[in-house]
């Protein structure tokens, strides 16, 4: 199992290449990784905390729909993310659109995969 900060440096990474693809995401802040690494911070405090209780309540609704529940799931948290980073902090990143979340989720599924097995988990 992965430490938690190992956790925020692959998110982190895979947000930042989430932000140079896709055009719907937006980082808020004067340097943009800082906006970056407060977004991935919230995407893994929500990862660790409520993400997998919320699957888990949600699965027979992922099992019926084929998984389409998910990507709701996952539109909502880069949501909360996003929101709470510029909140409290000031920074962040702002998603446009439900599609735009996908495809970040896509983009950071892949490149948190390929980060994590080269850093080893």
């Amino acid at each position: 199992m992965r430490s938690f900060l190992t956790n925020w440096l692959i998110l982190t990474i895979a947000a930042a290449a989430m932000v140079a693809v896709i055009p719907g995401m937006t980082p808020v802040g004067d340097p943009p990784i800082l906006g970056i690494a407060a977004f991935a911070l919230f995407m893994a405090l929500i990862n660790a905390s409520i993400k997998p209780i919320v699957h888990l309540i949600s699965l027979p609704f992922a099992i019926l729909t084929l998984g389409l529940v998910t990507l709701i799931i996952n539109w909502l948290f880069m949501r909360l993310a996003g929101w709470l980073a510029v909140s409290l902090f000031g920074v962040g990143v702002i998603v446009d659109g439900f599609w735009w979340s996908v495809l970040g989720s896509l983009v950071m599924t892949i490149v948190s995969g390929i980060v994590g097995a080269i850093i080893g988990d």
